[in-house]
């Protein structure tokens, strides 16, 4: 049952920042939050307010809301409120009707975690409007436990490399235990993440279908050895060991073909002595990894040049993500 609560205008409003995901190495089980250093807001905003009108609503605003179903039935965030509605009857709280706004900043099929970043924005919003004004929140695992249902709703897998990094910020491991779901990694606070997204879609699905169902032993082994040489690096904070292997060897090699200007993109920024360059989540974004803001901007120029191919495209010179969604 929903009720409307009449009080003067109560409203909270989360952002939610974008990811990278896979990270090359962790394919579904690692993900970055990053930032940009310009304080653009690189994410989706998602605003929830108590009504008094008798249904609740959703808006749609924003640079990419013309690429989101006009029908709120059909928008990730009305399914989000449904979910939480539904959760709160599990614990025998009454759902207050409310008014919900997206601005959605970030494009989607951008391999930015365009929609892990609305549903973290919703749900995180959501929650912090009942902690605020009714005394009541989700946990963070339960609320980081729907995030993952609305991405697997989204994407027909459960993985939480993008929601779980949008949520938490910084650098994510996923561990097969659903009462932890996702480990913080040491990062390299000292590094800057250049974003370049070309301003083209590329779909998940389409990015994942491209993927062999088989893998050879010596790929998987590849794979397990720089996975592991990469957390391990991390815990050590050995910058350069941990660099060196941030190859994928599970997507990257099936997925260049359908990101015009990648290979070269990527060939030219590591012999110009980037310290890895590979394609945030399924693409087409590039990610390339810098030591020393100078490089990431002289990068970040070159890229706005070589790599973008339609108005929409941009590129940012970023920061490790530490928060993850805030209360702004």
């Amino acid at each position: 049952m929903s009720v409307s609560h009449n009080t003067v205008k109560q409203s909270v409003s989360v952002f939610a920042p974008a990811s990278i995901g896979n990270v090359s190495v962790g394919f579904d089980v690692l993900g970055l939050a990053v930032k940009p250093i310009d304080g653009t807001l690189l994410g989706d905003v998602v605003s929830v307010s108590a009504t008094t009108s008798g249904e609740s609503s959703l808006t749609v605003i924003g640079k990419f809301a013309d690429k989101l179903p006009s029908n709120k039935e059909d928008n990730i965030v009305w399914s989000c409120l449904l979910l939480f509605n539904e959760k709160l009857l599990t614990v025998k709280q009454t759902s207050i009707l409310v008014d919900i706004v997206l601005d959605k900043k970030m494009p989607v099929g951008s391999g930015l975690g365009s929609s892990a970043c609305s549903v973290v924005a919703a749900l995180a919003a959501l929650n912090a409007f009942y902690a605020k004004y009714h005394d009541f929140s989700f946990s963070e695992n339960e609320l980081l436990k729907m995030t993952g249902q609305m991405e697997a709703q989204i994407s027909g897998s459960l993985h939480y490399d993008n929601v779980a990094p949008c949520y938490l910020g910084g650098l994510q491991l996923m561990v097969p235990d659903v009462d932890i779901i996702s480990r913080t990694l040491p990062n390299f606070a000292d590094c800057y993440y250049v974003m370049a997204y070309p301003g083209i879609e590329v779909s998940t699905k389409a990015a994942r279908d491209v993927l062999p169902t088989q893998y050879s032993r010596s790929d998987v082994i590849t794979f397990g050895q720089n996975l592991a040489t990469f957390v391990d690096a991390c815990h050590r904070q050995d910058k350069s060991q941990a660099f060196s292997v941030l190859t994928d060897v599970i997507a990257e090699p099936y997925r260049t073909d359908l990101l015009p200007k990648y290979k070269a993109s990527r060939d030219y920024l590591t012999t110009q002595g980037a310290l890895a360059v590979g394609i945030s989540g399924s693409g087409p974004t590039l990610f390339c990894v810098c030591d020393s803001q100078p490089q990431a901007e002289q990068f970040a120029l070159w890229l706005q040049e070589h790599y973008l191919q339609t108005a929409l495209g941009f590129v940012h010179v970023c920061k490790v993500d530490e928060v993850g969604a805030t209360e702004i």
